[in-house]
């Protein structure tokens, strides 16, 4: 019975490694190396163990010839010319169909890339830090463009999405410095996170009024219902408000936005995601409405410029980073009775010796609970601050009953549990 066993066994992990087993052979064939698919005669071009580093021109023919059998070059494949610092240029023929994962990536001193009209898909990274890349035809056979497509092409000042691109994954155009403007096609029903997030320049994101997935008001992205709001354009300007039918603030969406100086958040907000208003330099002060629950990582991280910042009880859920870096923070106000929850880098670099206001009933609970407490001068709501340049220390706060009412000792203030100083 055993041996039967272990036959079957054998059979059936023989099966399995056939049907997995990789038909190819990689092989130098002129100038580029290939992997050969001998089962369909096709071609990927691959990268050489040196990634064809003193190369400036790559020409990628339509088809190539092994041992009297012709492949049909039909993808190049992931890293394939990654690295390539000195490729300037590169002809891609017909018979590709597509790009493959940071295919060019690091490829620095490419400056244009035309891609035929046979190419469905361009892949994850696949141009990432083409620092040199000025423009790039997207042809409209394209249906999918990757996440981290074109990440940090920074030179890039021109983008045509066509009608045929149905996603644009995350990161997609992160950090393209030098684009102005972009026009979403009534094509496209996915887009990712931060798909045009650290773009400095742009001030405008148009969407087709037929797109019956997403819209744009002023220049900013929503989806179609305009309950997520998903990108603010990086090189707007002043004030901003954010409408009432907003419930969301999506993840990057105002990510890096320095010329933002302040921003009204409506009270349908709920949820605030990750790195939403990271880098917003230009913001001052921040009030959060009572609607919302959920502040995401790294929300408000490296807001140089905020001086005060207030949570509303009703946030239940504060992400890692949310407020770390606010280097200029004079005083947090948190309404919570019960200190929510933290993980120890919320307010990384941020001035411990500043003011902590919260409710009166509350100071004992904030001086016990986790990173709250190594804040130095927790006062209740509405009291005076200290005189932070002399007091190092807060005195710790009691709870007394006096003629019938809970009265809070904080050094030599009295305070009701509303935060009144009794003089």
């Amino acid at each position: 019975m055993k041996k039967k066993l272990f036959t079957l066994l054998l059979a059936v992990a023989a099966s399995v490694g056939t049907m997995f087993a990789w038909d190819y052979e990689r092989v130098q064939i002129g100038d580029l190396y290939y992997n050969l698919d001998a089962t369909n005669q096709t071609a990927e071009v691959t990268s050489h163990n040196s990634s064809y580093p003193y190369w400036s021109t790559a020409i990628i023919p339509a088809s190539v010839t092994y041992n009297e059998i012709t492949y049909s070059v039909t993808s190049i494949g992931a890293w394939a010319f990654s690295d390539c610092t000195g490729l300037t240029s590169v002809t891609i023929p017909n018979s590709v169909t597509s790009i493959g994962r940071a295919a060019f990536y690091c490829c620095t001193g490419l400056t244009s890339v035309t891609i035929p009209n046979s190419v469905t898909t361009i892949g994850y990274y696949a141009f990432e830090y083409c620092y040199g890349l000025t423009s790039v035809t997207i042809p409209n056979s394209v249906t999918s463009i990757g996440d981290g497509a074109f990440y940090c092409c920074r030179s890039l000042t021109s983008l045509t999405i066509p009608n045929s691109v149905t996603s644009i994954g995350n990161f997609a155009f992160f950090c393209c410095t030098g684009l102005t403007s972009v026009t979403i096609p009534n094509s496209v029903t996915s887009i990712g996170d931060g798909a045009f997030s650290g773009c400095s320049c742009l001030t405008s994101i148009n969407v087709a009024s037929d797109n019956s997935n997403y819209c744009s008001v002023d220049g900013v992205l929503f989806n179609k219902d305009k309950t997520t709001l998903i990108q603010y354009p990086g090189a707007k300007q002043g004030a901003y408000t954010i409408p009432n039918s907003v419930t969301s603030i999506g993840d990057w969406a105002f990510y890096y936005c320095s010329g933002l100086t302040s921003v009204t958040i409506p009270n349908s907000v709920t949820s605030i995601g990750n790195s939403a208003f990271s880098g917003c330099s230009g913001l001052q002060s921040i009030k959060i409405p009572n609607s919302v629950t959920s502040i995401g990582a790294w929300a408000f991280s490296d807001c140089t410029g905020l001086t005060s910042v207030t949570i509303p009880n009703s946030v239940t859920s504060i992400g890692n980073g949310a407020f770390a870096y606010c280097s200029g923070l004079t005083s947090v106000t948190c309404f919570a009775t019960t200190p929510p929850q933290l993980d120890s880098d919320v307010f990384e670099v941020v001035d411990e010796s500043i003011p902590l206001y919260v409710p009166a009933g509350s100071i004992i609970a904030y001086q016990s609970a986790d990173v709250w407490k190594d804040f130095t001068n927790i006062l209740p709501i509405g009291a005076q601050p200290a005189d932070v340049t002399t007091t190092t220390v807060t005195p710790s706060a009691t709870t007394i009953l006096h003629n019938g009412q809970i009265l809070i000792l904080c050094g030599d203030k009295t305070y009701t549990l509303t935060g009144q100083e009794i003089k």
